[in-house]
């Protein structure tokens, strides 16, 4: 079996995209998915929220930049995580300005699913952590995917950006990969005692339907800790209903790509 690609993505900031790629990641491989999480934001996050240092190329050894430059191969920058079956494609800051060298180079929209190809039979599932912008890293992103997965905040203009996405979406299925599904939206930092937050779920479940996954990812102080840890939030408090959230998301997910 190759790989299952999910590409995270909002192009709205703030909404949780990389907790939810860092932590779907963690609890993929806890039921032993060999998983690679694959940070192509160039904010890096993820690769900090694992605990590696960002800013310390020489830590980080192989990125991403080198990867899209064409310089080395996806499997140099594979770095294995302190966790069993896990796996990271860090990245540094420097990745903004290999996009804009991506710019001007052959097949730079295609960078990324030729770099993955190499590796996909290596691993059951590859996570990517895409920038919160519609750019050329994510257009990258989606055209390596199987699915998206869209991480939206119960919050007022929460489906503003969404409908854009959804469009690039579209014209990325036409035009690159027909293969491309919608995995699911999942609501995030949901608060069940504001009115706010039960209305914004209603309204993604009316816009969604069955795509909209029944688990709601709550504003919970452990999610928000963990990565200043270095570490899931999984991996720094179990028993927080921010680390049973994303369990319980992450056999939603198995449910969707393994039918």
């Amino acid at each position: 079996m190759t790989a299952q690609v999910i590409c995270v993505t909002n192009q709205k900031g703030g909404v949780g995209k990389t907790t939810t790629a860092v932590n779907l990641a963690y609890y993929l491989s806890k039921v032993k998915y060999n998983t690679l999480l694959i940070d192509f934001d160039p904010q890096g996050n993820a690769t900090s929220g694992l605990g590696v240092e960002k800013t310390n190329k020489n830590a980080l050894g192989v990125t991403m930049t080198d990867v899209v430059l064409g310089e080395k191969t996806l499997k140099d920058a594979i770095r294995p995580t302190k966790y069993k079956n896990f796996y990271l494609a860090g990245t540094t800051p420097e990745l903004a300005n290999a996009e804009v060298e991506m710019a001007n180079m052959s097949k730079k929209f295609v960078r990324l699913r030729d770099a993955i190809k190499t590796v996909e039979k290596d691993f059951d599932y590859i996570i990517i952590d895409s920038p919160p912008s519609l750019s050329l890293l994510t257009v990258n992103g989606m055209i390596a995917s199987n699915y998206l997965l869209i991480p939206v905040q119960t919050e007022f203009y929460a489906l503003e950006g969404v409908a854009q996405l959804l469009e690039s979406m579209k014209l990325v299925m036409k035009q690159a990969n027909p293969k491309l599904r919608l995995l699911g939206v999942v609501a995030t930092m949901y608060d069940k005692r504001t009115s706010l937050s039960s209305q914004v779920y209603d309204e993604i479940k009316r816009h969604f339907k069955q795509l909209t996954f029944k688990t709601t990812i709550p504003r919970n102080v452990r999610v928000a800790e963990a990565p200043s840890h270095g570490v899931p939030v999984g991996a720094y408090d179990k028993f927080s209903k921010g680390a049973k959230a994303y369990k319980d998301l992450t056999k939603e997910v198995i449910e969707r790509t393994l039918k």
